[in-house]
């Protein structure tokens, strides 16, 4: 299939899900962020194909249920996401614009770095579900939630929490994801494992952040913050791979 023919496929298709995303009633993204939505798929399905299509929609469709999860008493307690969880546009490139420039990326480089930068999108991903499933399922099911700074216990929703309950959410999905990305061939099964661990510490710093900088710095919103997750996901990840790749040489 040649190059214009890949990007065909990608304006009619992501044009066709718009079209019906835009007559069903249940909404996950707002107006603009089905827009921004449909930029983001075209050049991933136009970068990557299919596969790095199927990736961002299973962390689009998994990451906008898990935000459902205990969505009332959320809600009642103050800590559910704004607009009952409907993403917009800052929330469409806060998860996904790290995962973009690997993909570009891709194109103008080839063997070995062309598969490295690949694991970074994958990783970038993983982290972002990782994140998202860490924090929802804190929300609503941690029993105890500490601030990662301290270990001190605080309420849950605290920026920069962290609860059993979300870390082990967290942990699996980044393994569901990274798995799937195995399972349909774009990256190997030490590439499962790269991602899984880079999702660990990129979370993990999150929260660090989110605890520190976060609370004294006013223009650190979440959406930033998820751009610096996800980059450091993809980073840590490219890294490791890039290790083990001359460490088997």
């Amino acid at each position: 299939m040649n190059l214009s023919s890949v990007w065909l496929i990608a304006f009619a298709l992501n044009t066709i899900l718009l079209a019906i995303a835009y007559i069903i009633p249940k909404k996950l993204l707002t107006p603009a962020g089905y827009l921004h939505a449909w930029v983001l798929g075209v050049l991933i399905w136009g970068t990557l194909g299919w596969r790095g299509y199927t990736l961002i929609m299973f962390y689009f469709l998994v990451g906008s249920a898990v935000t459902k999860i205990g969505i009332k008493q959320k809600e009642a307690e103050g800590i559910a996401e704004k607009r009952s969880g409907m993403r917009g546009p800052e929330n469409v490139w806060g998860s996904a614009l790290a995962g973009s420039l690997c993909a570009i990326l891709t194109l103008l480089v080839g063997s070995p770095y062309q598969e490295l930068l690949i694991l970074g999108y994958v990783a970038s991903l993983s982290t972002k579900l990782s994140d998202t499933s860490a924090s929802e399922v804190g929300k609503a099911y941690g029993k105890k939630t500490f601030l990662i700074t301290t270990l001190q216990p605080v309420p849950r929703g605290t920026e920069g929490a962290i609860s059993l309950e979300g870390t082990l959410a967290g942990v699996f999905a980044s393994a569901a994801i990274a798995s799937l990305g195995l399972g349909i061939g774009i990256i190997s099964g030490i590439g499962v494992i790269w991602c899984i661990l880079a999702a660990f510490v990129a979370t993990n710093l999150e929260s660090l952040i989110g605890a520190t900088l976060q609370t004294k710095w006013e223009w650190l919103t979440n959406e930033y913050v998820n751009v610096i997750n996800t980059l450091i996901g993809a980073i840590v990840a490219i890294l490791l791979g890039f290790l083990a790749q001359n460490l088997a040489l």
